[in-house]
This record gives C-alpha cells, sequence and structure tokens, in this order.
C-alpha cells in the first residue's frame, strides 16, 4: 500500500471549502494545543493545582469524548490528600506482594509517589458485559479520548498534567482500595498540577511513517 501524502494534500480530487477566518483561529488554536502539550512527570508538578471550578470543566471535557452506545465505559476518582497515604500503603504493598526482597528505599519510594502530584485521580475503564454489544476495544479508545480531553484542556488552563502507571493497577490491593467491580479495571493516574519546570520538546513521528492508503 501507498503512503505518499500528495494524494492527502491536494484531497484526492475532492473540493474542498474555504474555512471561516473564525475556524482558521480554532484551527490553529488548537494545533498549538496538541503540538506543544507534553507529558509532565509528577515529580515535577507542584501547586497550585485546578480549582474545583476547574476540575469541574476538566470532567465536563472527559464527558464529550465518543462514546459508542452511550455506554458512559469509564470512571475517574479523585484521590485527596487525606487518602494519599492508603494509596501509598497499597503502593507499597504491592511491591512487597511482587518483590519479597524489595529494600526499605524501594518501599519508601514507593509510598512517596502516592504524595507528588497536587491532584491525582485514577481513570478506570469498564471493559464488562453490555447492553447493547460494545467491544472492550472500543471502550478503551473512549476513555483514551476522555483522558486527552482532560490533558488538553489542563494544558489550555496553564497547567502541566501527566500520565502514570505501573504493575501495582494490577494488584488486588488496588482493587480493593478503589472497590473496582467485576470487569473494571484501574488504567492510569492522571497527575495535574502546576509544572515546576519545563522539558526539552520530544520528536515525533512523522505522518508517512504511520498511514497507509488502501
Amino acid at each position: 500500500m501507498a503512503n505518499s501524502l500528495d494524494g492527502v494534500r491536494s484531497g484526492d480530487g475532492a473540493q474542498g471549502r474555504s474555512p471561516s477566518v473564525l475556524e482558521e483561529e480554532l484551527c490553529e488554536v488548537t494545533r498549538t494545543l496538541i503540538h506543544t502539550r507534553q507529558n509532565i512527570s509528577s515529580r515535577n508538578l507542584v501547586a497550585p493545582a485546578p480549582s474545583a471550578q476547574q476540575l469541574v470543566q476538566l470532567l465536563d471535557a472527559a464527558a464529550a469524548a465518543p462514546d459508542h452506545g452511550l455506554l458512559n465505559p469509564w470512571r475517574f476518582v479523585i484521590i485527596p490528600q487525606d487518602k494519599r497515604a492508603l494509596l501509598g500503603e497499597v503502593f507499597a504493598e504491592a511491591l512487597i506482594d511482587r518483590d519479597a526482597e524489595a529494600t526499605p528505599e524501594q518501599i519508601g519510594l514507593a509510598r512517596e509517589k502516592a504524595h507528588r502530584a497536587p491532584l491525582l485521580l485514577l481513570a478506570i475503564a469498564r471493559l464488562g458485559p453490555t447492553e447493547p454489544v460494545i467491544p472492550p476495544v472500543e471502550r478503551m479508545v473512549s476513555l483514551g479520548c476522555a483522558i486527552q480531553n482532560m490533558l488538553l484542556l489542563a494544558h489550555a488552563m496553564g497547567f502541566g498534567a501527566g500520565l502514570t502507571g505501573g504493575q501495582a493497577m494490577n494488584s488486588p490491593r488496588m482493587r480493593a482500595l478503589f472497590a473496582l467491580s467485576e470487569g473494571e479495571q484501574a488504567v492510569c493516574f492522571v497527575n495535574l498540577g502546576t509544572a515546576s519546570k519545563g522539558k526539552p520538546h520530544r520528536s515525533r513521528p512523522e505522518a508517512r511513517g504511520f498511514f497507509s492508503t488502501l
């Protein structure tokens, strides 16, 4: 299959239309947000975090994600500061479960991860049986879109954000802490705050490397 961009650039013979000034402005803002957003390590996120009102706006953005079947196949759990110690213990105990020889330093580091980001949410996918029947992979795509909506809006608000995961996500202790039901899967944590320092812009793949024309 060919992967030339010539046909794409020319519209493959289709007649386009001239965008309005507002559409051009919106397009440029959107492109800028997409291409300047970076994953910020939770170590580099400090206060202030999004306000309660801004958090509602971020969750509203998540709700705008594609949702085949209107299942709302995901949910988010906020982990407030007074519950971070509970999460830290889950991280520590999950590490010990995996590695009985983990050092005190490694265990302490596992605990510390729960206390980094000023605002922390757990993203949970709902992958059990549904009516109508929607494949789990489509529901995971919906969650990914919901998370990306949040990340882009947080970036537009001036905040830093990043995703974290790890082997503890599959721990029975994690499932118990967050009362995950059958078919639910903890996918990642969404870390939000103010970036304490920037980082070099990373290169991204060119379009010609990941598309083809049938």
